[in-house]
Parts: structure tokens; sequence; C-alpha cells
């Protein structure tokens, strides 16, 4: 009789010791949930265009108007543009064009960027957005600091002295916006020593804008997700003019910059400042309508 209940008590003994191995060989306890990361989304764009060919001819000519007196070769040479050197088509391309005419020199360069975000939990598009701020932010504009943690170090430094400079923290960026609506935006990327600002650009005695006065240096709302234009006239010396249209746009995970610029034949001549920006912004609209095909 004592022993059937010994032969009981282990087999329930035997029974738990297998539900506590299934559980170890599980690595889990079955009664915690195991977290599911769910991939970001890819970016809307798998490809890029063919940069020279993705301004239209008729474009051109109206952009390059000094192209239009050259003879027949010399005028397809133009057209047909300099493409940019790169090493993978499908990420990053560029192309530039350039005409002198009996007046002005005129240049044109696009650039189209695809980004790729290779962390599963941040998707093209944010991985566009935060190389998008960059630029913003490298001429002077930016509305909002770039997300995610490749920023954080400067957005701890720049807070700290946005703070300090107006007393707002909560945007980084907020004291360089500042500074470029009271004084001048700051230089862009590439180098150039004078950047747009509402009095180089906006109407004061002086500036190298036409008498039709160009807006300044701005964020753009009807263009792309994203997109801002920065307006750099200066002077080359002490005495000829130059100016530099640049139009940046964001649309899902493509970066376009647009630079448009002329350079006057004669010293005393002044560029139509505000003739470039509309071009250069009607440009990027065609390149936005283009991308979305």
């Amino acid at each position: 009789m004592a022993y059937v209940p010994g032969v009981a008590l282990f087999a329930a003994l035997a029974v738990g010791c297998s539900a506590g191995a299934d559980s170890d060989a599980n690595g889990t306890d079955s009664k915690a949930g195991t977290p599911t990361v769910t991939p970001a989304p890819p970016g809307k764009y798998l490809t890029l265009p063919a940069p020279c060919r993705a301004v239209p001819r008729s474009t051109l000519k109206d952009l390059l108007p000094g192209a239009a007196e050259l003879p027949g070769d010399q005028q397809d040479k133009v057209f047909r543009g300099s493409a940019a050197v790169t090493y993978d088509t499908d990420r990053k391309v560029g192309c530039s064009w350039k005409a002198d005419g009996p007046n002005a020199t005129r240049s044109l360069s696009i650039d189209l960027e695809r980004v790729v975000s290779y962390d599963p939990a941040v998707s093209d598009d944010d991985r566009a957005d935060t190389v998008y701020a960059k630029k913003e932010k490298a001429a002077g504009l930016s509305a909002s600091a770039p997300p995610g943690p490749p920023d954080e170090k400067d957005k701890k430094g720049e807070a700290s002295e946005a703070s300090e400079a107006s007393g707002k923290a909560k945007d980084p960026a907020d004291g360089d916006a500042d500074a470029g609506a009271t004084d001048s935006a700051d230089p862009s990327p590439s180098g150039s020593d004078d950047a747009s600002s509402g009095e180089s650009t906006g109407g004061t005695p002086g500036s190298s804008s036409s008498p039709e006065e160009a807006l300044p240096s701005r964020i753009l709302d009807d263009l792309g997700d994203a997109a801002f234009l920065q307006d750099l006239p200066k002077k080359a010396g002490s005495t000829a003019q130059h100016h530099t249209v640049s139009v940046v746009f964001r649309t899902s995970n493509v970066v376009v910059t647009v630079r448009y610029a002329e350079q006057p034949a004669l010293v005393t001549q002044v560029p139509d400042g505000k003739e470039l920006q509309e071009k250069a912004q009607a440009l990027a609209r065609k390149l936005a309508e283009t991308l979305s095909e």
C-alpha cells in the first residue's frame, strides 16, 4: 500500500521537472511576452533618374540663355551637361551645366541623393530627414533639430548656447535662426564667406540684389516634404558680383539640391536675384514632380 503513492509522487515530480526544462529550453519565461521589433518601412524611391536628362532642353534654354547663341555642336555640348563623378548611381548622382552669354555667365547644377537607413528601427524617410535637416542647419535656417542619436551631441551643445542667448532651449537651432534674421545666415558648407540674410538680400542699400529685390534665405512650405532656399550674393574681390541661389528639398528618402548662379560680364552689372530665385524654385518643383511620377 505504501509503494503505490511513491510511484505517483515520482510521476508528479517528473512532470514538474519536464515543464521546467521546456521553459528553460525556450530561454524565456512563459508568463513574460517576447518583444517583437517591426522593421521600419523602406523609402519610396529605390533608384534615381539620370541627372543630365532630368532637366528638359526647353528649361535649359531658359536657364542658360547664352547657350542659344552658340553654334549647333557647342550648343548640344552645353545642353548635354557634365555628370558628377559617383561610384553608386543608385545612391547619389549629379549634373552641371554652364553657358557664357554676352552679358553674363549662367551656371546650373543638380544633385540627388537617395538615402538608405541601415538601422531597422529607423526608416529611410527618417534618415533622409536627418540628412536634410543638417543641410538646413548649415544654411542657418533650421526650424527643427535633426532627429535621432547621431545629432544628440550637437543638440546638447547648441541647446545650451541657444538657452543663454535667447532663453529658448527647446530648439537648439532657434539661436541660429534668430541670428540669421537679425544679422546674417551661417555660411554654406562649401565655405562661402558671404551668406544671405535679411540685410544682404532684403533691400538694404548696397546689397547685390537687383532693383527688384530678392527675398532672403528662407524655409519653403510648398515644395516636397521639406525645403529651403539659400540666397548667396557675394562680391568676387571688390568689384565683380556673383550671385548663387540654392534650393534644397526632401521628398520621401531622396534629398535634392539645385544651384543656380550668375556672374555678370561687367563689374557695373548686378545679378537679378529675384529672377534667380524664381527660376531655381521652378526647376526644383519640376524635379519634385518628375520624382513623384
